[in-house]
């Protein structure tokens, strides 16, 4: 999966984050806001590391 697709993919789960929020569905939106930090985070620790 190349460096465009993890971020299109994170964002998608971001965005999916926000709509679950905005509808009441608080436990989904939580979930999907912690794994999008988390996706964001190894994203970033991999683009460090290579460098």
């Amino acid at each position: 999966m190349t460096t465009l697709h993890k971020d299109i993919l994170t964002g998608l789960v971001f965005v999916a984050g926000v709509i679950g929020f905005i509808n009441g569905e608080f436990i989904i939106s939580s979930a999907l806001f912690a794994a999008t930090t988390y996706a964001s985070n190894i994203n970033i620790n991999r683009k460090n590391h290579l460098d």
